[in-house]
């Protein structure tokens, strides 16, 4: 098993940053072993992949609608990944979850949410006008 734990969510102004934090543990959870990703699920919409990092952290996705605007990365002795996402807008308002999954995919299915066993429980993120 894999738990994962999300913080950093809160409501910010149009143009703000906030970086969430995902700490993931467990008896099966390696390092760098897992490749990770961070999913929203905004209103009205169904959830969809935001960045993914690889379990050595040398590759990244991003979804079109935040590149340039996000980045993903890990501290691996932390067991942590983080989503820094700066000048934000009112459409990135949303739960943020965090994702875990043992195999490496590749582009074509990086933001697929059944390939992922393990979900945190999400973190909301608020921007306003």
């Amino acid at each position: 098993q894999v738990h994962l734990v999300e913080s950093g969510g809160g409501s910010v102004q149009a143009g703000g940053s906030l970086r969430l934090s995902c700490v993931a543990s467990g008896p099966t959870y390696r390092v760098n072993g897992f490749n990770m990703a961070w999913f929203r699920q905004t209103p009205g919409k169904d959830r969809e992949g935001v960045a993914h990092i690889s379990s050595g952290g040398g590759v990244t996705y991003y979804a079109d609608s935040v590149k340039g605007r996000v980045t993903v990365s890990k501290d691996s002795p932390k067991n942590t990944v983080y989503l820094q996402m700066d000048r934000l807008k009112p459409e990135d308002t949303g739960v943020y979850y965090c994702a875990a999954r043992a195999n490496f995919l590749g582009y074509d299915r990086w933001s697929l949410e059944t390939t992922y066993p393990y979900w945190g429980q999400g973190t909301q993120v608020t921007v306003s006008s």
